[in-house]
């Protein structure tokens, strides 16, 4: 049977079934399907985390299942690593979004709050997107009569933690990663702070990441992310003037 055939009498038998007419059970036989219309993206519930209709894409639950899997499992216990292995290892969620949906869990819990790491200790990242190649940030930034123009209005304990961490005994100051990434890494206490250029792609373009971690508590945190505000704010106005 010829597939014009096959259609003519599956058009016939819905006619027969619905009293239309066989141009109106044609159009309605091969009218498209209505596509399945979803929700709006969701963003995360925080950052870190992932958003239920993620969770749904990659692994077929929304995060409410795996938050009552996670609590039958942690019996009130706060081990992120434990949790996250739980995901992976025994409902074969994969690991990174084992990771997103422990730390919602844990958020939803209240195990830990916004910029909380699993440890317990807070970080925060500031970054700014400047007008200049990587090798010319790199001067900007490593250069000590460049850095103290930028810094001028900077808040002091900033500029003398960065200050040290170029010209202190035990510095590598600012080194080239890979050919798109500059890094430097020093001890503020309380705490750690990660400097880094990126390359970024399509133009004389370069962003400057300023990551704060092992903060004792959301207090610091915020002052942290202020005072690195202003500085690279300053970084930008400077370039820009």
């Amino acid at each position: 049977m010829t597939q014009a055939r096959k259609l003519k009498q599956a058009i016939r038998a819905r006619a027969r079934k619905t009293g239309e007419s066989y141009a109106a059970a044609r159009r309605s036989y091969l009218k498209p399907p209505t596509p399945l219309k979803l929700a709006p993206k969701a963003k995360a519930r925080t950052a870190g985390s992932v958003s239920d209709r993620t969770a749904i894409e990659k692994t077929g639950h929304g995060l409410d299942h795996w938050f009552a899997v996670l609590d039958t499992y942690s019996r009130g216990r706060k081990d992120h690593t434990s949790a996250a292995r739980h995901l992976s290892r025994d409902h074969g969620v994969p690991m990174w979004y084992c990771q997103g949906i422990t730390i919602a869990w844990e958020r939803a819990r209240g195990h830990r709050v916004m910029n909380q790491s699993c440890d317990g200790d807070f970080q925060v990242s500031v970054s700014r997107v400047v007008p200049l190649t990587l090798a010319e940030l790199f001067r900007v930034v490593g250069d000590a009569k460049e850095r103290a123009r930028w810094l001028a209005s900077a808040d002091p304990s900033l500029v003398r933690a960065l200050t040290a961490a170029f010209a202190g005994v035990k510095s590598k100051g600012l080194r080239m990663v890979n050919p798109k990434r500059a890094r430097l890494r020093y001890r503020w206490e309380p705490g750690a702070v990660e400097i880094a250029l990126e390359d970024r792609p399509g133009g004389r373009r370069t962003t400057i990441v300023a990551s704060n971690e092992g903060l004792p508590d959301a207090g610091v945190m915020e002052r942290r992310r202020a005072l690195w505000k202003d500085a690279l704010d300053g970084l930008r106005a400077y370039l820009t003037k």
